[in-house]
Order: C-alpha cells, then sequence, then structure tokens
C-alpha cells in the first residue's frame, strides 16, 4: 500500500485494462483503516484473543466478519444490503486489503451476528479498552481546572435509545402465537408510546475532554441501570488506574436517572467524583437544608439563552443516607407556572431542583455546580454526531451479543478517527474560561487594618423583644429563642434570622422570618398575622444593645456562608469535536485511488487449476485448530499482487503508519 504526498482535487479510480464501476466514496477510508489496523496490530490482536468457533460457517473465521462489520461502519450507508451492493463489484481487492480472501455473505453475517456468545463479546470489549489507553492519540486527556487550580475530569455515562416498530397482532386461542424478530433484543420501554414498539437501551461512556468513548452496554427494554453504572465505573476506573488520574478528581456527571441514593453509593464506593441531578426530594425536609433555605441564596444564576432564572442554595455538607456520606446539595428554586413541572418538585408555589455533588464549596461556587452539571447536554451533541456519521443505533442483529458486537467495534472506528485526524492535522488543546472570576467586594472590605489600629468589637447585651404587633398578633415575646440561634413560633415552626441591621443609636437590630409555606397553611395565621391572605411570612425582630468594646479583628463571627471565594476563573481544557474528525474525512474521501493489480492474464490464457488433493483429517472432518481456521481464508501466497495508491496523504502521516511513499512529480 502506497501514499503519494501531492494533493488531488478529484477522486478517481484506474484499474487496467477492464472498465469497472467506479469505487465508493468510502472506499480510500477503508483501504487506509486497513492499512493502519494491521500496522498498530489490532487485526493480529482481535485474531488471537478474539476467538469464536461455529459450526457450518464454511471456510470463514471471526476476523473475516470484523472487517465487514468495521467497512459497514466506515461507510456511512443506510442497509447492509445497499453496503453489499456498493461492495460487491470491489469484493475480491476489498478483502484482498485485509489479507482475507473472499467476502461473506450478508445472510452469512446475519448468521454469525446470531450466533455470537458473550464469553466473545467480552473478549473484544476488553481489547478495545485495552487499546483505548495503550495509544495517547492526544498529548494530554484535557481537564476542568477549579478555582484553587485543582485538576478535574469529567466524565459522561447516559444511555440512548433505538426505537424498532412491530406490528400489533392478535393473541387469541385460535391463533398460534406470535414469534416476534426483536423479542431476544428489544422490550417494552419509555419509548413505547405507540402499539407494537418496543426499545433497546444503550449506556454510553464518554470522555468528556477528548470526546473519546470509553464503552457501551446494551440492554432490552430501559436496561439494567444500575448494573450498567456499575460496569461503566470498572471501566472508568481501570481508565483513570491506567492514566494515573486521582480516582477522587474523575467527576462522573450523571442524570436524573442514577439520581437516587442506591447508585450514587456505587459511584462515591468506588473513590469516584459525582455530580448528578438529585430525585431524593426528601431532602427538603432535613433541617439543615431547611436553615438554608431560610436564609439568604448564595446565587441567583440566569441562562444566557434560555433566560431561565435560578436561586441557588448551597448545602455544604448533608447526610445523603441516615449512614452517610456526606455530599454537598445545590437547590435551585424558580416560581411555578400553570403547568406542572417537567423537572423538580413543586412546593407552595416554588418548584426545587437538587443537584449532589462531591465538589468542594471553595473550588466550585454554586453557580459553577449547576452550571457544569448543565454542561451535560454537550454529550448530546456528540451522539447526534455519531448518528450522523456512523449510526452506532441501528439494527445490526436481532440477538443481544451480535447487537453488542457491532456497537464494541462502531466505537472502536469513532476513537481511531479521532486518533487519524489528530495525527493527519494536529489540533492543540483548547483552553475555555469556562466561568469567570469572581469579584467578592466584601471580601476587599473585610480585609483586616493596620496592627497597629485593629477594629473595636462590641459586645452585645441580651435581645430585647418588641411589643406586641399593632395588628394584635402574637408578640415577639412569644417565640422561644432556640440554642442555634432561631425562633420557634407557638405553631412550633421555626424563624430563621435573616438580617442584622446596626441602627443609628448604636444598637444592633436582628430580623427573624418564617417560611411562607409554613405560615400559609398555619390553623393560627389569623391569630398571628394581621390577615390570612397576606403573600409574606411572619417576622419577628429583636434589639440588642452593647455593653462594652474591646480591641479585635471583628465584632461578630464570620458566617461560612458569606466566606470570600477564590477569584481565580474555572476553565475548560478540551479538543475540538467537530473539526478533527470532519478533518479526516474530507481529506481521505477527496484523494484520488488507484488500484493495479500485477496479474494481467486473461481468462482464456490461464492454466487450469490443479486437483485438489485432500488429506485425511480433511476427509474425516477432523477439528481444525485456531491457526487452520484462520488460514482457511487467507489470501493464497499466489494470488496477484494488489496495490493501492492513495494520493494526498501528508508524508509524516504515512510514515507513521507504514505507508511505503512514492515520489510524485
Amino acid at each position: 500500500m502506497n501514499a503519494h504526498t501531492g494533493s488531488s482535487s478529484q477522486a478517481t479510480i484506474q484499474i487496467s485494462p477492464e472498465s469497472v464501476p467506479s469505487t465508493p466514496s468510502w472506499f480510500g477510508e477503508v483501504t487506509a483503516f486497513a492499512q493502519v489496523l494491521g500496522h498498530v496490530g489490532i487485526l493480529k490482536a482481535i485474531q488471537e484473543q478474539v476467538r469464536f468457533a461455529r459450526a457450518r460457517f464454511g471456510q470463514y473465521d471471526l476476523i473475516d466478519f470484523v472487517v465487514v462489520l468495521i467497512s459497514y461502519v466506515l461507510s456511512g450507508e443506510p442497509t447492509l444490503l445497499a453496503f453489499y451492493e456498493r461492495l460487491a463489484p470491489w469484493a475480491s481487492p476489498f478483502m484482498a486489503l485485509f489479507g482475507r480472501d473472499r467476502l461473506p455473505h450478508r445472510s452469512t453475517l446475519s448468521r454469525f451476528l446470531a450466533a455470537l456468545d458473550q464469553p466473545t463479546v467480552e473478549a473484544l470489549r476488553k481489547l478495545f479498552q485495552e487499546d483505548l489507553v495503550a495509544r495517547k492519540p492526544f498529548a494530554s486527556p484535557g481537564g476542568t481546572v477549579d478555582r484553587t487550580g485543582q485538576q478535574w475530569w469529567v466524565v459522561d455515562v447516559d444511555g440512548t435509545r433505538a426505537t424498532a416498530r412491530q406490528r400489533a397482532l392478535p393473541q387469541i386461542e385460535s391463533l398460534p402465537a406470535p414469534h416476534r424478530r426483536y423479542d431476544q433484543v428489544c422490550a417494552p420501554g419509555y419509548q413505547g408510546r405507540k402499539r407494537g414498539e418496543v426499545v433497546r437501551t444503550r449506556t454510553v461512556v464518554l470522555q468528556a475532554h477528548t470526546h473519546q468513548f470509553l464503552g457501551t452496554f446494551g440492554a432490552a427494554g430501559n436496561g439494567d441501570y444500575r448494573g450498567e453504572l456499575r460496569r461503566a465505573v470498572q471501566v472508568i476506573t481501570t481508565y483513570a488506574t491506567q492514566l494515573a488520574l486521582p480516582l477522587t478528581s474523575v467527576l462522573l456527571r450523571l442524570d436524573g436517572l442514577y439520581g437516587d441514593a442506591a447508585p450514587l453509593l456505587d459511584v462515591l464506593g468506588a473513590g469516584l467524583g459525582v455530580i448528578a441531578r438529585s430525585r431524593a426530594y426528601h431532602l427538603l425536609d432535613v433541617e439543615a437544608v431547611k436553615q438554608v433555605l431560610a436564609r439568604a441564596p448564595s446565587h441567583v444564576s440566569t441562562h444566557p439563552e434560555s433566560g431561565m432564572t435560578r436561586v441557588l442554595y448551597d448545602c455544604a455538607s448533608i447526610p445523603l443516607t441516615s449512614a452517610g456520606p456526606q455530599v454537598r446539595v445545590v437547590i435551585a428554586t424558580h416560581d411555578a407556572t400553570s403547568s406542572p413541572p417537567a423537572v423538580g418538585v413543586e412546593r407552595d408555589g416554588t418548584v426545587y431542583e437538587l443537584f449532589v455533588s462531591t465538589l468542594p464549596s471553595p473550588a466550585f461556587a454554586a453557580s459553577d455546580v449547576l452550571d457544569l452539571y448543565l454542561h451535560r447536554g454537550s454529550f448530546e451533541t456528540v451522539l447526534a454526531d455519531e448518528d450522523d456519521e456512523q449510526e452506532s443505533d441501528r439494527w445490526y442483529s436481532h440477538t443481544p451479543c451480535g447487537q453488542e458486537f457491532a456497537q464494541i467495534l462502531a466505537q472502536w472506528v469513532w476513537n481511531i478517527r479521532l486518533e487519524l485526524g489528530q495525527q493527519l492535522s494536529a489540533t492543540s488543546l483548547r483552553i475555555t474560561e469556562f466561568a469567570p472570576a469572581l469579584e467578592v467586594e466584601a471580601a476587599l472590605q473585610e480585609e483586616p487594618g493596620p496592627p497597629e489600629e485593629p477594629t473595636p468589637s462590641i459586645i452585645y447585651g441580651p435581645p430585647q423583644w418588641a411589643h406586641p404587633s399593632f395588628t394584635g398578633g402574637f408578640p415577639s415575646s412569644a417565640f422561644t429563642p432556640q440554642p442555634d440561634g432561631t425562633l420557634r413560633c407557638p405553631a412550633n415552626h421555626l424563624l430563621y434570622p435573616q438580617e442584622r441591621r446596626p441602627e443609628r443609636n448604636g444598637s444592633l437590630r436582628v430580623l427573624y422570618a418564617a417560611r411562607i409555606g409554613h405560615c400559609r397553611f398555619c390553623p393560627l395565621r389569623a391569630q398571628c398575622q394581621e390577615s390570612s391572605t397576606t403573600i409574606k411570612p411572619r417576622r419577628v425582630s429583636a434589639v440588642m444593645w452593647p455593653l462594652s468594646s474591646s480591641r479585635s479583628e471583628s465584632s461578630l463571627p464570620a458566617d461560612p456562608a458569606r466566606a470570600p471565594l477564590p477569584a481565580a476563573p474555572v476553565l475548560w481544557r478540551d479538543w475540538p469535536r467537530c473539526s478533527i474528525r470532519r478533518t479526516w474525512l474530507k481529506a481521505i474521501r477527496s484523494q484520488t485511488i488507484c488500484v493495479e493489480s500485477s496479474s494481467q492474464l486473461s481468462s482464456s490464457s490461464s492454466p487450469c487449476p490443479a486437483e485438489k488433493l485432500l488429506t485425511r483429517a480433511e476427509r474425516a472432518h477432523w477439528r481444525l485448530s485456531w491457526i487452520e481456521r484462520l488460514a482457511r481464508n487467507a489470501r493464497p501466497l499466489d494470488a496477484p499482487r494488489l496495490v493501492v495508491t492513495l494520493h494526498g496523504l501528508p508524508a509524516i502521516f504515512a510514515s507513521s503508519f507504514g505507508f511505503d511513499l512514492l515520489a510524485t512529480a
């Protein structure tokens, strides 16, 4: 296989002496893949490590079907029939590219996929994951740099669903039970809205910074989401260990499907970080969460495109279960509308969304946690590109093992395309300011003064409660102070401190407020507030007078929620999502292809084939060894030499993958 270093703007084919139909547009990429897979040793590894013996396949071995499936993915043809029709004139040169002789029929391919077993699929999966870390197409795996300078690596795990339509057949005693083609591979699922519609779920694992696929796990219907998450965690752990990445710095982004405590415990038990949308709305009833919701919000976030405004409350350490562990919970609230909320839970006219994370509070603000989770939308664009380029969710087989086998190969093709595109035209790492630097004015105002002029500290006396309400409600003295600084009302609800207001006479007024949800349905509301229809909660104030002053740095203890955050921005370091692959596809599919055979003998001058001499082993159909099985469809040593020339490939790229260089005029 040769490569010219010149360039060409038209794809042509030259075969002498007879004329044949023009080559498919994807034949050049198949040729390059054949050379690359052979040069890096992937084909040899599949032959040696992925073995499957099945009777009545004639002279074909597993590698014959693997090269057909890889080429089918590369072609982008809509159906297997269309792929075989385009390939038919080029069947012999096509198989010769991979060192094989005859092209298996598509019905033989279907029977092979139907006969595959789970050990063979797992052997291919293991080889795929080993190859993923064996070669490093990118100089760096990218990452996210938080406000303290620590680096994180984000991995997305989510499921895609392929829908299959089948006729709705009557099932009565006078008719036999129907036999469905999709009975093994599909089942009713979330998308089964129509009659006779079944689905299959494919859980996909993606490295968010390099856009490389780390694994795929499929199952009928909605799948075993928790079992597939455990397998994904094993893959991610192995990937991080091989690349010497700290497990605690690997962050899994999960959607609400994994928002219960049990799946999150599986991730946390492996030592990985997590950020997920939570469905554990009972956390809103935790006392620590109530106290945070009673205080001023941590941040108000407005989405730049949708205009959605969310008020954020940051709960630093909340027990995920009664036995732990402690996680960070960010609560996003917004006003409810007339329609029920699609995400979150509605309480008292407010919609609450919960996000569970292990990200540390100083390194990521509450708005950073929300933005990082909503950035999961970039995962959908990768899956859309996958559907456009190779359609991995297509139906390869009507059996689970056959479908899984082909989809692993499809992900392998995606990763190799990224590597070839990076080798063809090296792209530098992109650094994006994911979140701007924070400007904390309070931190500047709270800077300590010179040592010789310390700020005086004031010691206040006990609180003095206001006089009875002018509306005739409960007086402030009816609200009992609690050890944690809150008040308890006569209806046994808590009031939380909202504001500390210095007065002109030197006193300090502390304002307490209840939750509107408690006041709205309180049976004592008419006795407590001016009107039972007011939209404001009950408020109580207390005045504290100064007793003495001392010289110290602060007058009141610092509020941990108001502690100044690091001002550095959050950086997102990744590689381009589209340009790497598209550069490769545009270059390889626009070059001139020349296919020449060293045999120019006509059929009339060809010598008569010699009679085949059978051995006793062949006559008795003895079992063949793995080497003998592989040799059955190997290209004969005396076969005509096939020379394929690809024009326009750079010399450095050609040398990297073992192409023979030809000088150009």
